[in-house]
């Protein structure tokens, strides 16, 4: 029989609310492993143009995160991304998403480089790698941090703080459709929008339980368009409010996409999550961005709340900022801790939103690159040092 292991009482594991053997000097632990830092294990993908600079940022906090709360990170980094396709025409190896599945989560920079052809990178490896790891729920927080200008007149951060759960892996980015008599005068082009029972279920669920667990006005709309596409929303409409049964402290609500888009900018204070399918939801979430201050400071997640989710600053690759050390990394950072929260470090989560909030409140001059005020090493450099103090 093996010994369990035994350490003195005055050592870096002991802990007086555990249940220990104890003797007069020291302390018996049945399990050792239950009191090591907790490590994770991190693919990160830089990607294309400024994507890997805004990463190294967001490492650099995670790194501060993780010593000041007591967890490990075990990164592995992946050359996925432009560069590697025009070299080697590779986009993604057959093998990757066995290997990623193994990971608890993905930190992403960006895709799209200038000289591939618009559709490849994103169809190719940002759309597949949703479908494929079965990232159903594209997570949006709408988030108007303290000093940083909006674009709507006398909207303060307290008007603009809501969630966007977007369905993530059907509608019309299924490319379910085709052409027929192509080239001709008489071409037909169909897109078709598949929504399965599941798939709509699932992610109605997810936002219900988001909406719980946020526990801020609790309050859950649909955004979908019932009054036209008269088959996919009413299957969303009736699954939306058959699910809400289960969660009578979650008011709900629905509105039609073009209201949403008038009320993003007359009311936003109106809401609290929304959820809606791909295509809106990748429309309105652009506009959430807008209302925010810009896409340098929205983040999102690609969530599979079974398997492993991937997180992203919801900018472009932005190329001609490349190696310039001028590029807002806010959205990057923000995004490494949407990752944190997913991962259970809720405290550390915390920590980096309240950095943030602290340096756009205090610093930042602005969110345009260039015109910051400071460059990126040093923007990620003040928030690594706020977490970590």
């Amino acid at each position: 029989m093996k010994s369990p292991a035994v350490l003195p009482q005055g050592s870096s594991f002991w802990y007086t609310n555990c249940h220990f053997a104890r003797t007069p000097d020291m302390v018996t632990l049945e399990k050792l492993e239950d009191y090591m830092p907790k490590t994770y294990k991190v693919a990160v993908i830089g990607g294309d143009g400024t994507g890997p600079e805004v990463v190294a940022e967001g490492m650099k906090v995670l790194d501060a995160a993780s010593g000041k709360f007591g967890f490990k990170l075990d990164s592995t980094y992946f050359d996925f991304g432009g560069d590697r396709y025009l070299k080697t025409g590779e986009l993604l190896p057959e093998s990757i998403f066995d290997d990623l599945r193994k990971f608890n989560a993905i930190y992403l920079g960006a895709i799209g480089h200038p000289d591939v052809k618009p559709g490849i990178l994103e169809k190719e490896i940002l759309l597949r790698m949703r479908f494929e790891l079965d990232q159903y729920i594209n997570l949006r927080p709408v988030k108007l941090f303290p000093g940083v200008d909006c674009p709507l007149k006398d909207k303060k951060p307290e008007d603009i703080d809501f969630v966007v759960v977007r369905e993530n892996t059907e509608g019309l980015y299924t490319g379910a459709g085709g052409f027929l008599r192509k080239g001709t005068p008489d071409e037909i082009a169909t897109q078709v929008s598949v929504n399965t029972r599941k798939g709509v279920e699932r992610c109605i669920r997810y936002a219900f339980e988001y909406t719980k667990k946020r526990n801020k006005s609790n309050k859950l709309t649909l955004c979908g368009k019932t009054n036209v596409l008269t088959y996919a929303f009413d299957l969303w409409e009736r699954t939306f409010y058959e699910v809400g049964k289960a969660y009578p402290g979650i008011k709900t609500d629905y509105a039609h996409v073009d209201a949403i888009t008038m009320w993003f900018v007359k009311n936003p204070e109106w809401f609290d999550v929304i959820v809606t399918d791909n295509l809106f939801g990748d429309i309105i979430t652009d506009l959430g961005a807008m209302i925010q201050g810009g896409l340098g400071i929205a983040a999102g997640g690609n969530i599979n709340p079974e398997g492993v989710s991937m997180f992203e600053p919801m900018g472009g690759s932005a190329p001609k900022y490349k190696g310039q050390n001028v590029i807002n990394p806010l959205a990057a950072i923000l995004a490494a801790g949407m990752m944190l929260d997913y991962l259970g470090e809720s405290k550390a989560a915390n920590a980096v939103e309240k950095s943030v909030t602290e340096l756009t409140t205090t610093k930042i001059k602005s969110l345009a690159a260039g015109k910051m005020g400071y460059s990126t090493t040093e923007i990620g450099d003040m928030i690594a040092h706020m977490v970590g103090r």
